[in-house]
């Protein structure tokens, strides 16, 4: 269920740059795979927190990622943050 949230949200940010049709899976990286930038991260951040509210702070975990993680982010690793956000508070 997350997982579908996060691509229909990652769709969305894509649909703009005609790039909707991408296939997606856990391991589809923002940037190699996605070419997503990051105006399209605060995008993406923006929907997080309107769907989840502040339950997932997406600039906290962005911000404790080293440079190179950020690069190699998959769909995955976001969705494994997001359950963890609500896991702890109890909603997952």
């Amino acid at each position: 269920m997350v997982f579908d949230e996060i691509t229909g949200m990652l769709r969305a940010v894509l649909d703009d740059q005609g790039l909707d049709e991408v296939e997606m899976t856990r391991d589809t990286r923002f940037h190699d795979d996605l070419d997503l930038e990051s105006i399209d991260l605060v995008t993406l951040g923006g929907q997080l927190g309107a769907r989840y509210g502040e339950r997932v702070n997406f600039a906290e975990f962005l911000a404790g990622l080293e440079l190179e993680e950020i690069i190699y982010l998959t769909i995955g690793r976001l969705v494994d943050y997001v359950v963890g956000c609500l896991r702890q508070t109890g909603e997952c």
